[in-house]
């Protein structure tokens, strides 16, 4: 489903749609193919502001190896850092550069995409919004206020404790993910 909502936002609002040929045009997606690269978070699900970065998670299951290509590959883009850390007990590679004003944000980790975190919060946050497409609003307006993304679904759905925990068990619980 994450890659069908990338190519929705050809479609989308301007900003969706620049962002998609900014993709397009970095080549992101075909360069790193061998990681399954998958965009998540705000833009394909269309709940972005002012600050949003384009988050682009992938499969790694050599850091070494992944850095070194990130590296070659974007290294002279504006803002280019890489570091190594551990979330959740397991080892990630972040890379994070700016290209034709869009902030990115790369993410690999030793998982397939769709059993990691951002992806599914991203398709949980999804379904919650096709059966409340009012909240969409809420959700931006709480974005505009500070919060962030999935703190802002849990503030509408009612989840106490930690957010990012809290709504992967909401979208298991609706059979969401």
């Amino acid at each position: 489903m994450g890659n069908n909502l990338f190519h929705e936002m050809k479609k989308g609002s301007e900003k969706q749609r620049n962002a998609y040929r900014t993709i397009r045009e970095l080549g992101i997606l075909e360069d790193l193919k061998a990681y399954t690269p998958t965009l998540c978070g705000t833009f394909p699900i269309g709940i972005d502001v002012k600050g949003s970065d384009l988050d682009i998670i992938m499969e790694v299951h050599n850091a070494e190896e992944f850095e070194e290509r990130i590296k070659t590959l974007y290294s002279k883009q504006d803002q280019f850092k890489v570091k190594r850390t551990i979330i959740r007990g397991n080892e990630v590679s972040k890379a994070n550069f700016v290209f034709q004003s869009f902030e990115f944000e790369l993410f690999g980790q030793a998982q397939p995409v769709h059993k990691q975190h951002a992806y599914l919060h991203m398709i949980t946050e999804y379904k919650v919004m096709q059966k409340h497409p009012a909240w969409k609003q809420r959700v931006i307006a709480l974005k505009k206020r500070g919060y962030k993304t999935e703190p802002a679904f849990c503030e509408l759905l009612g989840i106490s404790g930690d957010p990012y925990e809290g709504l992967i068990r909401y979208g298991i619980k609706q059979g969401y993910i």
